[in-house]
């Protein structure tokens, strides 16, 4: 992994770094949100947005204080991200399992609010839908071994590319997503995790590339992977940090935004970084020569770091 600047990464305008957020939306409100993003804004960071298009009818136990797009006052708020230059994209149709005419209105009903398909498609929690998803994301021979037996006593829940499935969208996925998140670790450099993000799989066909990001659920993780010194780290070795993380978990209490998290955004913006959404900068290193298939060793080597990685105390 880089330890040292990179040698192959070139950002432009003269920034020796870049830095993005890729916020999930579970337990996201208008209340609870906007002032991060207004601060967001104010610092001069554009990154990007996750939201769930459509309502869910049924209801959800655990995601229940979130909001989508049905939400009138919240969907007037993301549009304004959007015209701000945010990036705007999804993390399934809606908050729980949604079978493929779901996904398909709730496709359509982004692209009616807000002009465009969304670029990168994050899965959610345990919607069956998700693609490529549980067990099935371990691709490498060594590891599906074991996971085909575990599946042979515990049958996988994840369909969404499973043609027989009720749940499946793959071919909607690759013909409107250009990304699909995929491994997520906790370190602050990407380019450490996984310096060839984003990728392409054989085996994967619903999916165009993948790509791997750093990880901090919540405020206490992000108040401990995102320090100033963390971050003079990231600046010294060259790198790039999309960081996925969920803005409406305790970054904004009753108004008033965390002290650490503000004084920490605040310090990075006055760096030589590139602070734009997570499509710009994924576009970016596919025309620096990533985006290509990734072999079978290589993609053995990330799994097991994946593993480690979700092994690891916090």
């Amino acid at each position: 992994m880089a330890k040292k600047r990179s040698q192959s990464l070139h950002f432009p305008a003269g920034k020796t770094f870049a830095f993005s957020i890729l916020d999930d939306t579970d337990d996201a409100t208008l209340e609870n949100v906007r002032p991060v993003y207004d601060l967001l804004s104010d610092l001069g960071f554009r990154t990007t947005k996750t939201v769930w298009p459509v309502a869910c009818p049924e209801g959800s136990e655990i995601f229940f204080a979130a909001e989508t797009l049905a939400d009138e006052a919240y969907r007037r708020y993301i549009t304004i991200l959007a015209e701000r230059g945010f990036e705007i994209t999804w993390h399934g149709a809606t908050m729980e399992s949604s079978t493929r005419e779901r996904t398909s209105l709730a496709l359509e009903a982004f692209r009616e609010h807000l002009g465009v398909y969304p670029p990168i498609h994050c899965n959610h929690g345990h919607n069956a839908e998700n693609i490529y998803w549980g067990l099935n994301r371990y691709r490498s021979p060594p590891l599906r071994f074991p996971f085909h037996l575990k599946v042979a006593i515990f049958p996988e829940r994840f369909s969404g590319e499973n043609p027989s499935s009720p749940f499946f969208w793959g071919d909607l996925c690759k013909a409107h997503f250009r990304y699909v998140r995929n491994f997520t670790f906790k370190e602050i450099n990407s380019l450490r995790c996984d310096p060839e993000t984003p990728y392409s799989l054989s085996g994967t066909p619903f999916v165009n590339l993948w790509f791997s990001t750093s990880d901090a659920p919540d405020l206490a993780a992000f108040n401990q992977l995102v320090t100033p010194a963390s971050l003079d780290r990231l600046e010294r070795e060259g790198g790039f940090c999309i960081l996925s993380t969920h803005l409406g978990k305790r970054f904004c209490r009753n108004g008033r935004i965390d002290s650490t998290f503000k004084e920490t955004m605040t310090y990075l913006a006055r760096k030589n970084g590139w602070f734009v959404p997570v499509s710009t900068l994924l576009d970016h290193l596919v025309d620096q020569g990533r985006g290509r298939p990734r072999s079978g060793s290589s993609l053995m080597r990330l799994e097991l770091r994946h593993i480690a990685d979700r092994l690891r105390k916090p």
